[in-house]
Order: C-alpha cells, then structure tokens, then sequence
C-alpha cells in the first residue's frame, strides 16, 4: 500500500457519493417503503430520530469506507475498471455480512436485498470514484 497514491478530494468524493446513493436508494420511491415496512417503522418513528447522531455517523462511516477502499486502490496502475471491480468484490463481501446478521435477526430476504444491495452498488460506485481519478 502506497499512501502517496491517496486522492483524499476522491475519497471525500466516494464518501458523499454514499449520501448521494443512499437518498436515492431508501426514497420512498424506490426501497424505503418496503424497508420501512420490513423494518416495522413508521415515518413518525424516523422523524423523531436524533438526525444528527444518524447524518454525524453515517459521514464518519461513509468517510472510513471510503478511505478503506482508497487504500486497497492505491496502485498506480489502479483505474475506474480496476476501482469499481475490487470495490463490487468488496460489496459481495459486505452483502454476505449484512446477510448473515439479518437471517440471525430473522429479516426478510426483501429486506436482506435491500440493505445488501445498497452496500453493492455504494462500495462499486466509491472505488469507481477513487479509481477514474488518479
């Protein structure tokens, strides 16, 4: 691991690009009403959650994902091929983490796909991000 081959604007980049991705993925348009319903929330129960702790936390781990990723990534030879296919193998790996914690909390598959599949598609688009800008 070379750290001199860290693109930290990239890697503020990534972190943002989870925000970005997450707000998408849980619109209530797209997955957030069946993982609300999956998760047995109400959007009174997620209104009245402490936002800051939520956002402040979600930052710190988009951050810490972010730069994870960037550090496998830091190759000279790395490129946005290279980025986003070690950051999908990655997102497999998390999948099958979120996957086994959910079937031992007895969440539905819908459920496990959800919160998974946003794990997948955040990680490929993060180390897509760091690899195309070298």
């Amino acid at each position: 691991m070379n750290l001199s081959q860290l693109n930290l604007p990239a890697v503020l980049v990534a972190a943002l690009s989870g925000f970005a991705i997450g707000g998408i993925w849980y619109a209530p348009s797209v997955f957030g009403k069946a993982w609300m319903a999956d998760n047995g929330l109400t959007t009174d129960a997620i209104q009245q959650g402490n936002k800051a702790k939520i956002f402040g936390f979600t930052a710190f781990f988009s951050l810490l994902m972010a730069f994870n990723l960037a550090m496998f990534l830091a190759d000279a030879k790395t490129d946005v091929s290279w980025g986003a296919t070690a950051s999908f193998l990655a997102g497999i790996w998390t999948f099958s983490a979120v996957a086994i914690h959910s079937l031992f909390e007895l969440k539905s598959w819908r459920l496990i796909f959800i919160n998974g599949g946003y794990s997948v598609v955040t990680l490929t688009v993060m180390g897509a991000i760091i690899g195309i800008w070298r």
